[in-house]
């Protein structure tokens, strides 16, 4: 099960991450898009900017559906993943540091894990950030943080592409290497045993 963390500014109806979403479910991946701000935060977000860089709020709203997730029964044993983008990225990571036995990997698209902050020595998960290349600033941002990061970590540039990696195929590349890591560290929980 992917988690969708958006950015400022999107919600589940961004077509960039429906895209990337449709990639993941090709892969035989559940995704989850989910709206973090209720419709008033995004309106008064949009005019002030007051709710996209609250980062505790939205890895708190990121962790209670992690947390609603694990009380069904049915979706229980999935492995989880979090697929953050922009401020998303950085409530992606302190939902992984502050759930690091629920969090099996982690995706940054064009993210700000740098403010995750002091949270992100203490992610566990494996986290790959991807950035466009002429992204020039949100690249070294990514690195600062990647140096923060005490586990598995893997910086990806897709090159010609800007922060919202609008140029022709950028984005399959992002969807690509965001399903190539999440086969590769999401395995489903064993179902027998004592």
């Amino acid at each position: 099960m992917i988690v969708f963390a958006h950015g400022s500014g999107s919600s589940r109806h961004s077509p960039r991450n429906q895209h990337v979403a449709a990639v993941l479910q090709q892969a035989g991946l559940a995704t989850l898009l989910v709206d973090l701000l209720t419709v008033d935060e995004e309106r008064l977000d949009a005019r002030s900017a007051h709710y996209r860089f609250d980062t505790t709020l939205l890895a708190t709203r990121v962790t209670a559906i992690v947390e609603w997730l694990r009380a069904g029964e049915r979706l229980s044993r999935l492995p989880i993943g979090l697929f953050g983008a922009s401020t998303g990225a950085a409530a992606a990571l302190v939902t992984a540091a502050w759930r690091p036995r629920e969090i099996a990997a982690v995706v940054s698209r064009g993210g700000r894990p740098d403010l995750a902050g002091s949270w992100l020595p203490l992610v566990q998960a494996p986290t790959r950030l991807v950035v466009g290349s002429l992204d020039e600033h949100v690249i070294e941002l990514n690195r600062v943080a990647m140096a923060q990061l005490s586990g598995e970590v893997d910086l990806q540039i897709v090159p010609g592409a800007t922060h919202l990696f609008e140029e022709p195929g950028t984005l399959d590349d992002v969807a690509h290497l965001a399903r190539e890591w999440f086969r590769r560290h999401l395995q489903p929980a064993a179902t027998g045993g004592p």
